[in-house]
């Protein structure tokens, strides 16, 4: 089963959201309609970035990555400025 790393940004405040699924759009209608705690503070959200990955695995360790310090100031801080 393939699943989808994603970062995910607010359309009113400054907030991101990272996370992995097999079910993108699902999940995306899961952060709009406040079924996350985080999530539904910031909503609506909007899909910034999308990475696919072979296995569960893999998508977890990718997640924990940008969620991660280093993973923030590689990735997600180029993704914010473009």
């Amino acid at each position: 089963m393939k699943y989808i790393v994603y970062v995910l940004s607010s359309t009113l405040l400054s907030r991101s959201y990272v996370g992995f699924t097999n079910d993108l759009e699902r999940r995306l209608e899961e952060h709009n309609k406040g079924k996350s705690y985080y999530a539904s503070r910031y909503a609506p959200w909007k899909i910034i970035y999308t990475e696919e990955v072979s296995d569960y695995k893999e998508a977890r360790k990718r997640e924990k990555y940008l969620k991660s310090a280093s993973g923030r100031k590689r990735v997600l801080k180029k993704l914010f400025n473009n």
